[in-house]
């Protein structure tokens, strides 16, 4: 599940400036700049499950890493409707196992906290964006749960209850997960022994 976001005030765009060759105002570079920075914070929200992260592979037009592009739909957040009081930012690494409530509160926070902090925002991506090692979306749910864990703009945003509840239901997952045997290891292991 894609999320598209923008800001509205008065019945007008404050993501569009027309004297910008992107359209975006100020006020829409801090906010992308803070979804980028926070994303790892809130990837949980956006992928939940140990399932969540077998899609983010190179070259399956699924993110793999938290940048942007104009209109590039391998990076992980894509400006969108350029040119116009649409102009909008794409984030494509949720799944459709989000929660939607969770994922819009949590980027919300981290856009916030880019125009709070003034965050400037980085030129786009151009082309293959699988390349580079550079701002890689956590890789499995444990990477996901360590940084939600210890991430001070989400308690401060939504709490320390949420944040730890949400981290605790990582948690179950993964002790519930590591205590199963997988058809892949079993099979693996006789074939190695």
């Amino acid at each position: 599940s894609h999320i598209h976001q923008a800001l509205w005030q008065h019945g007008t765009s404050a993501f569009f400036d027309e004297s910008d060759a992107l359209s975006m105002s100020a006020l829409m570079k801090h906010y992308l700049a803070g979804l980028l920075k926070y994303a790892p914070d809130y990837t949980y929200f956006l992928a939940p499950y140990i399932n969540s992260y077998k899609r983010f592979q190179k070259g399956s037009f699924a993110p793999t890493r938290t940048i942007w592009s104009v209109d590039n739909r391998t990076a992980g957040f894509r400006l969108c409707g350029m040119h116009t009081q649409s102009v909008r930012v794409e984030c494509r690494i949720g799944g459709s196992d989000l929660n939607p409530y969770l994922a819009m509160a949590a980027q919300l926070a981290a856009g916030i906290k880019g125009i709070e902090e003034q965050l400037e925002l980085v030129p786009p991506a151009q082309g293959d964006t699988y390349d580079g090692e550079t701002g890689l979306i956590p890789q499995n749910l444990r990477d996901a749960h360590a940084t939600l864990k210890d991430s001070a703009t989400l308690r401060e945003a939504m709490g320390d209850d949420v944040v730890e509840h949400y981290a605790r239901a990582a948690e179950v997952e993964l002790e519930d997960f590591d205590r199963i045997v997988t058809d892949y290891e079993v099979a693996r292991g006789f074939e190695r022994a």
